[in-house]
């Protein structure tokens, strides 16, 4: 998140001024530490999502009482989905359905940083309509924040308009976000987000378009419900130091298990363009946890230095004239293992400036690889599909750090 104007700019204009006035009320030292949190928070959902969780009883010590966040908007457009999303645990979940008004209560559960609530459509008609209706602007009207949603395939009617205005008369802090995205084709969706700001009254940065099932673009829903109260920043802040080596552990997993997915094309599994790309990117977002400036170009100086490509292949061929083991799982093994070692890699770079020996490097790159090798090798000649070899991996990288230990893993 590079400033907090690129926060801001997310909120519709008379939330911005309001927002904006609590922003000034801080000293220009208190302004100038949350700067440098917006910038260096991390960019991917899962990890802000990730970080949030982890922060919660440092804002328990900020608080104490938990801010409310309910999430309104018309029937059908994903509100339950997109609270589901949010909650902690899996019972308190909402329960979701294909036909409108499957939500007839509010209900509420903890999302570490607020307590979130989930709302009836406010646009239903007849007298069960109008029930529901009062129920969502109750809770609308009780809570701190307001996420309004609407749906991208929809689109914002008359209906929807004068649903909105009687929102914002409430005059809470609030965002709104176009739901359901990738059910628009991608050459209409510019024109979809333009139409929906135009009709609503909005410029087109004050609309998030998300994707409620898989969590698209919840990083900059969870960063602005955070920008409404800066102590929400701080608490993150806070956290953010001592789970850093969390954080980019998961990373790390995460692209290891993408480069795994990779190495089952037929191309050369260690030369392939998309190979280096994820691990570029894995390296930027280590950095930007470590608070380590560094620019792409430098990435790519920095990851050659560590000669893992060579490495690599070294450890294929080598590995390959054993025999017993298919080619696809040495190259899944061989790719995931050089991701996760390149990571932790940088890991040690971004945390001390030091470069991990060529011994180091080796001693785990085998052993994560071998790692690898017993969890698929079980897998015989029947590749999996792209889910199921993430989560192999993701799991064999997980144990691997609780056998070894993050300093271990780290190469200290």
């Amino acid at each position: 998140m590079p400033n907090f104007d690129d926060v801001v700019k997310r909120f519709p204009p008379d939330v911005q001024t309001n927002v904006r006035m609590v922003w000034e009320a801080l000293g220009q030292d208190e302004q100038q530490d949350l700067l440098k949190l917006f910038k260096n928070l991390p960019s991917e959902t899962d990890l802000v999502k990730f970080l949030i969780r982890l922060s919660t009883t440092q804002m328990r010590q900020t608080f104490g009482q938990k801010k409310k966040v309910a999430i309104v908007g018309p029937t059908n457009v994903g509100k339950s989905t997109f609270y589901n999303q949010l909650t902690l645990k899996k019972e308190d979940q909402a329960v979701v359905g294909v036909y409108p008004g499957t939500t007839r209560e509010n209900q509420s559960a903890e999302a570490a940083m607020f307590t979130v609530i989930d709302t009836p459509g406010a646009d239903a008609v007849g007298t069960l309509g109008e029930q529901e209706k009062n129920l969502a602007l109750c809770a609308a009207d009780e809570a701190d924040f307001l996420v309004i949603i609407f749906d991208a395939i929809q689109g914002i009617k008359k209906s929807e308009l004068e649903l909105f205005n009687e929102f914002k008369a409430l005059k809470k802090p609030h965002i709104v976000v176009l739901n359901k995205i990738d059910l628009v084709p991608k050459r209409d969706l510019d024109m979809v987000l333009a139409q929906a700001a135009q009709n609503l009254g909005l410029k087109l940065t004050q609309i998030i378009p998300v994707v409620a099932k898989d969590g698209k673009n919840f990083d900059q829903v969870l960063m602005a419900i955070a920008a409404a109260e800066p102590k929400m920043i701080s608490a993150l802040g806070r956290a953010l130091p001592e789970y850093r080596w969390q954080l980019a552990w998961r990373s790390i997993i995460s692209a290891a298990s993408l480069s795994g997915v990779i190495a089952l094309t037929p191309l050369p599994v260690i030369d392939f363009i998309p190979l280096v790309t994820t691990q570029s990117v894995m390296v930027l977002g280590i950095a930007r946890i470590y608070n380590y400036e560094i620019t792409p170009k430098r990435v790519a100086e920095l990851t050659a230095t560590f000669g893992l490509g060579f490495l690599g292949r070294t450890l294929f061929q080598e590995l390959s004239r054993l025999g017993g083991v298919p080619g696809w799982i040495l190259g899944v093994a061989v790719a995931s293992s050089t991701t996760a070692v390149m990571g932790l890699a940088a890991v040690k770079w971004f945390e001390s400036g030091e470069r991990l020996s060529t011994e180091t490097l080796n001693k785990l790159t085998r052993e994560i690889t071998f790692k690898q090798l017993e969890t698929l090798k079980n897998l015989g000649k029947r590749k999996p599909d792209e889910k199921g070899l993430k989560g192999l991996i993701s799991k064999s990288l997980e144990e691997y750090e609780l056998e070894s230990g993050p300093q271990e893993v780290s190469g200290e």
